[in-house]
């Protein structure tokens, strides 16, 4: 349970991310409180930019996901239960549900789950009346979702206080910034993610702020990456960006056992085969390994075993010509 102090909250939020016990594995399942740790900031992000109680958000993402151990919510990234509709031409999943074999939206990521989430509520008139309510008011907008039709449940309201309560998630309401202005939501430019209507470029993929604050995430070599932190594991990386752990070791030309090290270069997306213009060739310096230098450039390792003539797992030796652009000549 949150803590009246919030400092000691944000502790436990910091504590949970360092030590990578913030979201569940294969093997274990979330708590609540594993599965509130992880995505409290997210929630807070969103709340900021779409007026919507970080209360409500999270309370919302836990019954419905599970605390993020649903089946669709493991599967497709879907942490509110979203269905498909007519505007909605991304991927999906089928699940039963209130009828058999209904169409769910799927998510490359749980930061896209919670932005279509904050969207799909501004992004209709039928909730147009919640953003009337105080901010701060989540018993109002707990019984308001209900009233609009966001659940069948006839217990919604009060399931949503119960975690609300519980978990002393209200507290999560006070990082509101009153200065921040928000576009009403008949006004609110529409970007569906993967949909048809657009009149708006801003999709997930350029969400410019990270809902954590503890990474400067950066393109490399066009590929999003930064820098690993002490005590960094490649599993807690994914936990953490959402996802698949075979993921985080393809695009970092790793596997299950390697160990991170302060300041080596983490890839979120697949690297380049070449490197950035004008760097052609890398002289190995002491101490460096060629996937060092794949890391420094954004090049996928066995690119440079290619481009260099050389076996997988050979070493180059110090002082050794490394070719990032072109194959050598024999």
């Amino acid at each position: 349970m949150l803590k009246n102090n919030l400092k000691y909250f944000w502790s436990i939020v910091l504590f949970w991310f360092l030590n990578g016990h913030a979201y569940g594995t294969d093997q274990q399942k979330n708590t609540r409180q594993q599965y509130i740790d992880q995505f409290a900031k997210l929630a807070i992000q969103e709340m900021n930019e779409f007026h919507i109680p970080a209360s409500i958000t999270m309370a919302q993402a836990c019954l419905e996901s599970r605390d993020g151990n649903s089946p669709l919510a493991v599967d497709a990234n879907n942490h509110f239960g979203i269905k498909c509709n007519s505007s909605w031409t991304g991927p999906s999943v089928r699940q039963d549900d209130d009828s058999k074999n209904e169409c769910f939206r799927k998510y490359k990521t749980a930061i896209e789950s919670f932005r279509d989430h904050s969207k799909f509520l501004t992004g209709s008139t039928r909730y147009t009346f919640l953003f009337d309510y105080d901010i701060k008011d989540y018993k109002k907008w707990a019984y308001g979702l209900k009233k609009a039709g966001y659940a069948t449940d006839p217990q919604y309201p009060e399931r949503l206080l119960k975690i609300i309560n519980d978990f002393q998630l209200n507290q999560l309401d006070e990082y509101y910034n009153s200065k921040k202005n928000y576009a009403i939501p008949e006004k609110r430019e529409v970007a569906y993610i993967g949909g048809s209507k657009r009149k708006s470029n801003r999709g997930i993929d350029n969400f410019s702020i990270n809902p954590y604050q503890t990474r400067n995430v950066e393109r490399r070599n066009g590929a999003k990456a930064f820098v690993a932190k002490e005590g960094d594991t490649y599993e807690q990386i994914a936990m953490e960006f959402s996802l698949k752990e075979w993921e985080i070791f393809k695009y970092n030309d790793a596997q299950k056992g390697d160990k991170l090290s302060k300041g080596d270069i983490i890839y979120l997306q697949t690297k380049s085969g070449s490197a950035p213009r004008g760097n052609d060739i890398h002289v190995l310096k002491k101490g460096e390994t060629l996937w060092d230098v794949a890391q420094w450039y954004g090049v996928r390792l066995n690119a440079l075993y290619r481009k260099n003539r050389m076996t997988r797992g050979e070493e180059p030796v110090v002082g050794q010509n490394i070719s990032l652009r072109k194959k050598v000549r024999k």
